[in-house]
């Protein structure tokens, strides 16, 4: 598994819902270029310490966006 996809636990999916597996999978594309970017791989070779910071910060928010996404994906209203 990448980094992206460990990060987003794509293989936790209990339901099966291609949904959930689909925003999983693109959030962990986003978390992979932000980690490779942030280890000065690809096209961000000059990496100083804020922008490694600023890389770090972009993959914790995108975690918490993916999990709200899961969130909405598999919301329920409860019958009264």
């Amino acid at each position: 598994m990448t980094y992206g996809e460990q990060a987003v636990g794509l293989s936790f999916n209990p339901s099966g819902d291609e949904d959930v597996k689909m925003i999983k999978k693109l959030y962990a594309t986003i978390i992979d270029f932000c980690h490779s970017a942030r280890r000065g791989e690809g096209s961000c070779d000059e990496v100083s310490p804020e922008k490694a910071r600023l890389f770090s910060i972009a993959i914790t928010e995108a975690q918490g966006a993916q999990m709200w996404a899961v969130k909405a994906i598999t919301w329920r209203l409860e019958d009264d």
